[in-house]
């Protein structure tokens, strides 16, 4: 199967910066699109930004400016760069990816999710 790991959430003061990242493992035959949403208490999932394999990039334009979204293809991880980070901000950050994966047919996509790491910005 596939995994999502994410790493990089935390505490961080308005103005200061974070960086995320999102590891992908597994029976992994390639990997598409990866992106990043978030989700705040009592809102939707939304968009941050994303990338395809070959580098084109994608954000949402509160984040513009701000964030920087880049992959490592030989790692299979995406990065998210949140400088000037602003209270607005805070949310449950996940990782997503579009992955063909090996199965015992040969191959198969699907869209994963990791399980979130929380960002918390201080005003």
């Amino acid at each position: 199967q596939v995994q999502l790991v994410e790493s990089g959430g935390g505490l961080v003061q308005a103005g200061g910066s974070l960086r995320l990242s999102c590891a992908a493992s597994g029976s992994i035959y390639s990997i598409n699109t990866m992106g990043w949403y978030r989700q705040a208490p009592g809102k939707q999932r939304e968009l941050v930004a994303t990338i395809t394999s070959g580098g084109s990039t994608n954000y949402a334009d509160s984040v513009k400016g701000r964030f920087i979204i880049s992959r490592d293809n030989a790692k299979n991880t995406v990065y998210l760069q949140m400088n000037s980070l602003k209270p607005e901000d805070t949310a449950n950050y996940y990782c997503n990816a579009d992955i063909t994966r090996f199965n015992l047919y040969g191959r198969v996509n699907n869209n994963y999710w990791g399980q979130g790491t929380q960002v918390t910005v201080s005003s």
